[in-house]
């Protein structure tokens, strides 16, 4: 089996979806993930076209994805930075999600659709799980397999939105945590105006260190 490395300017075009080396992609459960190379392996009598993909989280490693089975993979392109208030702003927002079943009978339902959305790719719906989980942790201590699902669920957003807006992943945690904690003081009637004044600056589409 021999693998054939591409040269840095080649492209690859599969079903209208284009990708090049350096491109920064979502694998969804992977996370934010680099394409450092285009390589090709005989397999058999057959010559496959791979991506190679250098994984951006915290645990690093590569992965070979056929470039005709990106459409089955649900690879899409890393978030828009002009993206990022949206989701800030769905996470702060005081109703109540229906993403997932809350009520300790339909865990099983509830993990069912935890592992649908983590594995969909789109960031909206990693926020669905944070928002429905976190939401259900105020109401009650979650289990371990809920716990790890808004773990898991949250890191994929914090590095997606770390990716697309060049910010540290320790300030994009803390943004999210504000954020979640605006929709809990929504909910309770009341809000510290430095939580929402942050949220109004980021809708805005400035950072936190940025001069009002």
């Amino acid at each position: 089996m021999k693998w054939v490395k591409r040269s840095m300017g080649a492209r690859i075009v599969d079903n209208a979806l284009i990708f090049s080396i350096g491109d920064k992609i979502i694998f969804p459960s992977h996370g934010p993930c680099l394409i450092d190379a285009v390589v090709r392996k005989l397999v058999g009598d057959t010559t496959i076209t791979f991506y190679r993909l250098a994984r951006l989280e915290d645990s690093g490693g590569k992965l070979f994805i056929p470039v005709d089975k990106i459409r089955e993979f649900q690879i899409r392109r890393l978030l828009q930075r002009s993206e990022i208030p949206q989701l800030l702003s769905r996470l702060s927002r005081k109703s109540k999600p229906v993403a997932l079943a809350t009520t300790p009978r339909n865990w099983k339902q509830r993990a069912f659709d935890c592992s649908r959305l983590l594995a969909s790719g789109t960031a909206m719906e990693l926020v669905e799980v944070v928002e429905s989980l976190t939401d259900l942790n105020e109401a009650r201590a979650l289990g371990s397999q809920d716990r790890q699902n808004l773990e898991r669920a949250k890191r994929l957003l914090v590095c997606e939105i770390a990716e697309a807006s060049g910010d540290a992943r320790s300030a994009v945690t803390e943004r999210i945590d504000i954020a979640l904690n605006v929709r809990k003081c929504k909910k309770a009637g009341g809000c510290e105006t430095s939580s929402i004044h942050f949220i109004e600056r980021y809708r805005h589409g400035r950072r936190m260190g940025d001069r009002s």
